[in-house]
């Protein structure tokens, strides 16, 4: 069996994508305002990465698109900080090393780029995630950074780079 990929997303890939973000917030319960599932950008990932300083990547398991993640200058922010964007995997792609592959890509571009900081919001319910994000050298902020429009979103980390 091919071990998954984790590739830069192409724009065959936006279905697929918005797909296993929406999938995700589904199964966790999300708020569809005030989070990723609202946004915009998702069912259009590949055109909204075509910018400067910014990369979004996806694990394929064979011909599936099993997770999803990227970096880009933090929004609304004075200073060198990116953001790690959309992180999400389906169960199936979750206990086998893939997020913590897929944070290191991310925080490698983001070092390319010359950010000094990466940084990222995410749910209180998503514990896993957390700990995933702790585990690759993020720390908890007492309040946010930027604006992202993810106010449902009150959990707030960051990693020097």
């Amino acid at each position: 069996m091919e071990s998954p990929v984790i590739r830069e997303i192409k724009k065959e890939d936006n279905v697929a994508v918005a797909r296993v973000v929406r999938k995700v917030l589904e199964d966790l319960g999300v708020p569809k305002v005030g989070t990723a599932y609202a946004d915009k950008a998702l069912d259009s990932m590949f055109e909204n990465y075509q910018r400067p300083r910014a990369s979004y990547f996806v694990v394929e398991d064979g011909q599936k698109i099993i997770g999803c993640a990227g970096v880009a200058p933090l929004d609304n922010y004075e200073g060198n900080v990116c953001e790690l964007q959309k992180m999400y995997f389906l169960e199936e792609a979750r206990g086998r090393g893939i997020g913590s592959k897929m944070i290191k890509i991310c925080m490698e571009k983001a070092k390319d780029y010359g950010f000094e900081k990466c940084y990222l919001e995410t749910m209180p319910y998503m514990k896993m995630a957390q700990r995933l994000y702790v585990k690759n050298g993020f720390e908890y902020l007492d309040a946010p950074l930027g604006d992202t429009g993810h106010y449902s979103c009150p959990v707030w980390m960051i990693k020097e780079l």
